[in-house]
């Protein structure tokens, strides 16, 4: 006999909590990595010329009082397991906080200790899911969600209406999953409550196309993100010419995943 998830004792189900409850281990190995993402950053004192905690972009930011603590334990730890040679080499700070390029300001965003949040915001996807098996009625899994969303949420609006931990995309932050897994929560409500419950938007038509060929659609970009029409020149003074721009390139390929789709090609692994 298979195992059901929903075998869970009336105690458990006396306290909405069937769908973590079973997965009490899996919260464990979560908490010790959160725990990890939280010692490392600000109780690691990982150099001495910088605060504990540090985690702002160095250079010219606050008066140049930290100009090579850019990103924090995150960027010093990355230098030392990876060595700067294999870092990304296109710092988006760089812009604001060393424009001239004289202090040689580095940051991967997609780093070692960035991955722990990352690991976390995989974990939390796959507790939405845990949801449409540990919850029956379509009413119970959108209050699930929004409730979901309403922690998250206030975590992230806790973090950064402190300072403590600013949502932001580069390093990744604690604040910064906490935002895109609330957002996550309240868009998998709405959808699902407008395709599968009211059925007003069958198979979210006609955006199910590019999820039919969605690995066939992100090669086809990185291979073509430079080439006309893709890509063109376009006034990179404000976001207005990069808007259109990508707006044409999303287009051009939700097209052609209609082609795609209309003539039965899919790419799978």
């Amino acid at each position: 006999a298979t195992s059901n998830p929903l075998s869970v004792s009336p105690l458990v189900r006396i306290h909405q909590l069937v769908d973590v409850i079973p997965y009490w281990p899996e919260w464990i190995v979560m908490s010790f990595t959160a725990l990890l993402y939280f010692v490392l950053t600000f109780g690691w004192n990982f150099d001495d010329k910088c605060p504990k905690g540090y985690i702002g972009p160095g250079g010219l930011a606050n008066n140049m009082s930290h100009i090579h603590c850019t990103g924090g334990a995150a960027a010093y730890i990355d230098r030392w397991l990876l060595g700067e040679k294999h870092l990304y080499p296109y710092f988006t700070g760089n812009r604001l906080y060393d424009p001239v390029g004289q202090f040689g300001l580095l940051h991967d965003p997609e780093g070692v200790l960035g991955t722990t949040t990352s690991i976390l915001l995989t974990f939390f996807g796959l507790q939405m899911g845990k949801i449409l098996i540990a919850y029956p009625s379509p009413k119970q899994r959108i209050v699930r969600w929004l409730s979901w969303a309403a922690i998250l949420g206030a975590l992230a609006a806790l973090f950064a209406a402190t300072g403590w931990i600013p949502i932001n995309k580069n390093l990744w932050s604690f604040s910064f999953i906490c935002l895109t897994s609330a957002s996550a929560c309240v868009a998998i409500s709405l959808l699902y409550y407008l395709v599968d419950v009211a059925r007003v938007w069958p198979n979210g038509q006609p955006f199910h196309y590019p999820g039919m060929n969605s690995i066939l659609l992100y090669i086809g970009h990185e291979l073509t993100s430079s080439m006309l029409p893709w890509s063109f020149n376009v006034d990179e003074t404000s976001h207005v010419g990069p808007l259109a721009r990508n707006l044409v390139a999303t287009t051009l390929w939700f097209v052609i995943s209609v082609r795609l789709a209309q003539n039965n090609f899919f790419l799978t692994v």
